[in-house]
């Protein structure tokens, strides 16, 4: 009986001790943010073990950062730049439809007013912010007679094809290549998939800030094999319960290599032919991608610009592209010849 009122005085205890966090933390109320933070505090917690154990073993190390500071001064430099860009990255946002669409009403209204007052051209405010791709790249959002977002995702969509698809969640009419995330409950823009470890979506807004994380990532879990590598090599005959660790963190560091690396690839894959993970795992049945074949990628627009677009021409988290017209997508399906060859015309 005592046994019993000591676990429930304890946990009545560790209860009253979590409310008092949620008050002065409200994010730990929340079941899904809560989860978020777990991983992202094991994650964290996996870089400090991984790197932990390095420098807490491998004497050798420690010599030779004596003699080169500067080696061991660029690997924790691309430690912390790693965590670093982890955190960017999840804290970033990907791009909201809804965001983008209060934007677009911000500035019609601005454009309007000022109209109104001055009596004099207006100077398209709010196209830095949001910004279409189409016939020119880049062009300003607002027209001269403020287009509404209506009207501005209608003409994303090509005469005679469907011209809109309004969410039944977010109640919203969506551009081409969004998608609802019901994760976040919200439309992204150029919705690529929802991380789980990130906690957030993968959209036009964050996809450089992924891809520089992942790349970072590959590199940090490659360096710090290959220093788990050299170690075993030169102390393979020491304290055996040493090397029983080490080959434990070691097996387990290159699986997530291996993985980081097909991610990684994968998704320069995705920038070269400006596709996103979505489009291409759900291709057949996305209704503007539905008939076209598998070797047309309709958004592309060669490789050099893929990847110009998208390391240079990030600015805006809400930029739009339309739906290529039926010509477009006849000349992307044209095979290629000698001089498509010799002009570049992948490129």
């Amino acid at each position: 009986m005592t046994i019993f009122t000591v676990c429930r005085s304890l946990r009545d205890s560790l209860c009253r001790a979590f409310d008092r966090c949620c008050r002065f933390l409200p994010c730990l109320s929340d079941p899904a943010r809560r989860s978020a933070l777990g991983l992202k505090a094991a994650l964290v917690m996996l870089h400090l073990i991984y790197a932990g154990v390095l420098f807490l073993f491998d004497g050798g190390l420690i010599e030779k950062t004596k003699r080169e500071p500067w080696y061991t001064g660029i690997y924790l430099a691309l430690f912390v730049i790693t965590l670093v860009q982890y955190f960017v990255t999840s804290g970033s946002s990907p791009g909201y439809v809804l965001d983008a669409m209060r934007k677009v009403n911000e500035a019609n209204s601005i454009f309007r007013r000022t109209a109104t007052v001055s009596k004099q051209p207006a100077s398209s405010k709010g196209s830095v912010v949001v910004t279409v791709e189409g016939s020119q790249l880049g062009r300003p959002l607002l027209k001269d007679n403020g287009t509404p977002w209506s009207k501005l995702v209608l003409d994303l969509y090509p005469p005679g094809s469907v011209r809109s698809l309004t969410c039944s969640y977010c109640n919203v009419e969506q551009p081409p290549r969004s998608r609802h995330c019901h994760d976040c409950d919200r439309c992204v823009l150029q919705f690529d998939h929802h991380c789980v470890w990130l906690g957030t979506c993968i959209g036009v807004g964050n996809h450089c800030k992924f891809w520089w994380y992942i790349c970072e990532e590959t590199a940090l879990c490659l360096w710090t094999g290959i220093q788990y590598i050299t170690y075993l090599k030169s102390n393979i005959s020491s304290a055996w319960w040493k090397d029983a660790i080490m080959i434990v963190l070691l097996v387990t560091l290159s699986i997530s290599l291996f993985f980081l690396l097909l991610l990684l690839l994968f998704h320069s894959y995705l920038i070269l032919t400006n596709q996103t993970t979505y489009e291409l795992v759900r291709r057949r049945r996305i209704t503007y991608l539905r008939g076209i074949p598998d070797r047309v990628y309709p958004f592309s627009k060669g490789a050099c610009r893929n990847l110009y677009e998208f390391c240079c021409l990030r600015s805006s988290k809400y930029r739009m592209e339309s739906l290529p017209t039926a010509l477009e997508l006849e000349e992307k399906a044209r095979p290629y010849t000698c001089t498509d060859v010799v002009t570049c015309r992948c490129c």
